[in-house]
């Protein structure tokens, strides 16, 4: 099985922790040159010195904030320009606060959308023209399991991860014949920052210790644990490589077997 990316430039967000950290060094591990991407300048200089060289890489930090698509567009395309072109790229964003759907708030919506879609969308044209030339893309997508099946509590991420699954599926199928793949990994609960961040909520709202709210959470998950962040990275970097040549537009979930649909 081809999952070499020795040669492969990739563009990875929010790798300055969780998902999006343990993707960048594994595609750096497969051989990739890797950017990363996120706010935090200082967590991403500290992921940058972790990153494998072994294969002669060199490898990028750029700090940009996503809240500006706008501002983001001039980032990338400077970068692309001297770096590129890229062939990997992964779009993953932090999900919005939670809370029920009826009480969100206009701005609520607006600025999620312009954080994960049009965010994505200011990407995906930076890059998309080095990809076609060079006939080798892979456009993978960290979005939720609740584009399967809507996650109670979860509102305003809902709503807009369904709309970043079916821009996707709808740019698969524009891209396919230039050698382009689009697919999205969907996380179920995983081991992050943002899973703690749910879990101290949820026992703060329900007064209930950490522990308890933990124990529930697994309770719902067939593999009977949190996922890795290291797993999730798996997936991306054989979705990203040669062998995936001939997936795409699809939805994987990655999550322990607790989504119950098909």
């Amino acid at each position: 099985m081809d999952i070499n990316l020795t040669g492969k430039n990739a563009f990875v967000c929010g790798a300055s922790r969780g998902i999006g950290r343990a993707v960048a060094r594994e595609l750096a591990s497969l051989g990739a040159n890797v950017t990363i991407v996120a706010r935090n300048e200082d967590g991403l200089n500290a992921v940058l010195d972790t990153l494998d060289t072994g294969k002669g890489q060199r490898h990028y930090a750029l700090a940009a904030d996503f809240a500006d698509p706008s501002a983001l567009k001039m980032r990338i395309e400077a970068h692309v320009l001297q770096h590129g072109p890229f062939h990997i790229l992964l779009n993953n964003t932090g999900g919005p606060a939670a809370g029920p759907v009826a009480g969100a708030t206009l701005e609520q919506f607006e600025r999620t959308f312009a954080q994960h879609l049009l965010c994505n969308h200011v990407l995906v044209q930076a890059l998309l023209p080095g990809m076609k030339e060079a006939g080798y893309g892979r456009i993978v997508n960290i979005i939720s399991t609740s584009v399967k099946q809507p996650i109670a509590g979860l509102g305003v991420s809902n709503t807009i991860r369904a709309a970043v699954a079916n821009w996707s599926k709808t740019l698969a199928g524009e891209v396919a014949k230039f050698g382009i793949t689009v697919n999205n990994v969907l996380p179920g609960a995983t081991d992050t920052d943002r899973m703690a961040e749910i879990i101290t909520g949820k026992a703060t709202k329900q007064g209930k210790s950490e522990a308890d709210v933990t124990a529930a959470e697994i309770a719902h998950i067939p593999a009977g644990r949190f996922g890795k962040p290291e797993e999730l990275a798996a997936a991306v970097a054989f979705l990203a490589s040669p062998a995936a040549a001939y997936i795409t537009g699809i939805n994987l979930p990655v999550d322990g077997g607790r989504t119950g649909c098909l």
